[in-house]
């Protein structure tokens, strides 16, 4: 893929996402595709415990924060601990930022990345109007993270990694940021047959958490390419269900399956 292509991508990703965070603020239907956010906080908090976050979850995060998107619940796998310092790479309204920054308490730390200005400004106001003061947003691409080396001990994401044309430099990036003994706790989205063409070149169905999709396998080579141990990627049959409804009609759950990616750096 060349830069040019690469940079297509990454912008179309950021002007559909951009959308996503001007219609939550404003109540509207701010799906990137039908399923992939909900119109309201009733049916995003429906979408969330589908994908296993607990009622408690959803009341106790700030207003606005929850909309709808991820394909699991990273935080099931991530073992947080009081005064960890958590990476959460494409934080969006800060959703899954605001529950960890909970479990790692006031001495933890939580830093949000996101390269949708929207999205950062969205997480920025809602921190601020719940008083989290162990939890911040940065503006960044996770090929190129805002953050110094070896500082963190857990980094989550939600579905976000299969939005970047280039997996390999994000998982180096994790690598170089992560302590030594630091772990991966994702939720992505995998391919699980090679995709078609036609839905490669998609631009909707890449921003729909669809077209760029990894095979398990390459996932797998990339993840030990950039260095890191004890890789388990588990993929999840029961997402079928709802990434169905993200492009209803179109077959992408033949194609594509949410999974749990882990992984550690040596330590």
């Amino acid at each position: 893929m060349s830069q040019k292509q690469a940079d297509d991508i990454r912008q179309s990703v950021r002007d559909s996402y951009a959308r996503v965070a001007e219609a939550s603020d404003n109540g509207e239907s701010c799906g990137v595709a039908s399923g992939c956010c909900g119109v309201s906080a009733d049916i995003n908090s429906v979408h969330s415990t589908r994908l296993g976050y607990s009622e408690d979850d959803i009341s106790t995060i700030p207003a606005g924060a929850d909309m709808g998107l991820g394909c699991g619940n990273p935080r099931a796998i991530a073992g947080l601990q009081i005064s960890e310092v958590v990476l959460d790479l494409g934080s969006g309204g800060g959703f899954d930022a605001f529950l960890a920054a909970r479990e790692v308490g006031r001495h933890g730390q939580v830093i949000g990345v996101d390269m949708t200005p929207a999205m950062v400004s969205k997480a920025r106001r809602n921190a601020d109007e719940a008083g989290l003061d162990n939890v911040e947003f940065r503006l960044g691409e996770i090929e190129y993270l805002p953050v110094a080396d070896g500082c963190v001990d857990v980094i989550i994401s939600n579905c976000v990694i299969n939005l970047s044309p280039d997996k390999s430099r994000v998982f180096n990036e994790a690598f170089r940021v992560l302590k030594p003994g630091g772990r991966l706790a994702i939720s992505d989205v995998v391919a699980t047959t090679e995709l078609p063409d036609e839905v490669q070149d998609d631009p909707q169905l890449h921003a729909s958490c669809v077209a760029g999709a990894t095979l398990v396998d390459e996932l797998q080579s990339i993840l030990e390419g950039a260095g890191f141990h004890e890789i388990r990627i588990s993929p999840k049959d029961e997402s079928r269900e709802f990434i169905r409804d993200w492009v209803p009609g179109s077959g992408v759950e033949d194609y594509v399956i949410s999974a749990h990616i882990e992984a550690v750096k040596p330590a």
